[in-house]
């Protein structure tokens, strides 16, 4: 099946482009976005995605403000080819300038929610360090991905109540990843491709005059086996500015990690961050949170919307709860980010802290997959 961009001279294998270079199942490739309030009244998730093996495209919206109203719309289409063609029912995907500007839109439908959205790069988009995770003898992710930091603008209608989202107060992240992992229905039989423990956090930060960015995962004995920091030159949105050139981006190094946990929880409530610079020095960054927002929301973990899962040729649905009420030690709510206002000396800023700890970890007293602390 041929698509436009056969014509390009872009092909990695000798199929057209709407043809997978593998034949495994949970081949991907995702867009994520969050976007923020400085103050933490709301947060916006974000999520569209291909599976061409799954013959799936899908996507979500969802915020959740200060009052722990949490909302979030879900679509989903089967994809015939050509995954150029960005949309799933009323929701759109839209690359208004390749790494500059994208705009998300939720056309008007019998869910009552809409949205018009606007990411605009601040940043260059620079390319992070290949996940390659195994269980046991068994491959079950290797993927690649490039993050972004920007703004955002617009609005979100739900339930009659509007938002704007204006660019002077709204920070975020673009995660841009393709490859494979766990995706779509849970496997059945005794080797399933989730991780049995997993320790991630993850800090996007944006300081006055630059961004930093900070994550790491790490195995039960707190050896590393991804770690990466970098510290990002920033830019005036809707500014000419060449989104790859990487000397506007120093890399760093991954220092330690300190951190207290909500009493009953896994959910971090307190953390240091240091970054290590090749000149010698040491940064710690102090990060309190304002606002949780739990991933589920964008399809992470969703017992019926996951990512990937099929829900026929055309399927949108809009869903509700409020955070205060949730089970946090849930296995579907511990992944979770967290706005928080970071600190750096007499310095402020704010970012996310993105956590998603299962199984034991024995820095920190955990021992059993979902014990809380």
């Amino acid at each position: 099946m041929l698509i436009k961009f056969d014509d390009y001279p872009i092909h990695q294998t000798a199929e057209p482009l709407s043809y997978a270079f593998t034949s495994e199942r949970n081949f991907y490739a995702r867009y994520w976005y969050n976007g923020y309030d400085f103050n933490g009244e709301f947060y916006i998730g974000i999520a569209f995605a291909a599976y061409p093996n799954r013959e799936v495209m899908d996507g979500a919206v969802s915020i959740v403000r200060k009052d722990g109203t949490q909302e979030s719309f879900r679509a989903s289409r089967r994809l015939r080819g050509d995954r150029t063609e960005l949309y799933a029912g009323p929701m759109r995907h839209e690359i208004v300038e390749p790494m500059r500007t994208v705009r998300v839109v939720v056309e008007k439908n019998d869910t009552g929610f809409e949205c018009d959205l606007t990411f605009h790069a601040n940043t260059i988009a620079h390319e992070e360090p290949a996940d390659h995770m195994k269980q046991g003898v068994r491959t079950v992710a290797q993927m690649k991905r490039f993050t972004q930091f920007g703004k955002w603008e617009g609005w979100i209608v739900v339930g009659g109540k509007r938002q704007e989202i204006s660019a002077e107060t709204t920070y975020g992240t673009k995660d841009r990843s393709w490859g494979w992992r766990w995706t779509g229905e849970p496997e059945r039989g005794i080797s399933r491709d989730q991780p049995e423990q997993f320790f991630w956090l993850w800090a996007p930060l944006h300081w006055q005059d630059r961004c930093t960015h900070w994550g790491q995962h790490e195995y039960a004995d707190g050896k590393r086996w991804k770690e990466f920091a970098q510290v990002f030159k920033t830019h005036p949105i809707r500014t000419d500015f060449d989104p790859l050139v990487e000397s506007d981006v120093a890399e760093a190094i991954c220092g330690a990690h300190r951190l207290k946990f909500a009493k009953g929880s896994r959910r971090v409530s307190h953390a240091e961050i240091d970054m290590l610079h090749k000149d010698g020095r040491k940064e710690t960054f102090v990060l309190e949170p304002l606002l949780r927002y739990h991933m589920i929301g964008t399809g992470y973990n969703h017992p019926e919307w996951g990512h990937g899962f099929y829900k026929g040729e055309e399927a949108h649905t809009l869903e509700r709860w409020n955070i205060n009420d949730l089970d946090i030690n849930a296995p579907r709510h511990l992944h979770m980010q967290q706005v928080v206002r970071a600190r750096n000396g007499d310095k402020v800023g704010v970012g996310v802290l993105e956590q998603y700890i299962t199984g034991p970890h024995e820095r920190y007293g955990m021992k059993g997959f979902l014990d809380p602390l």
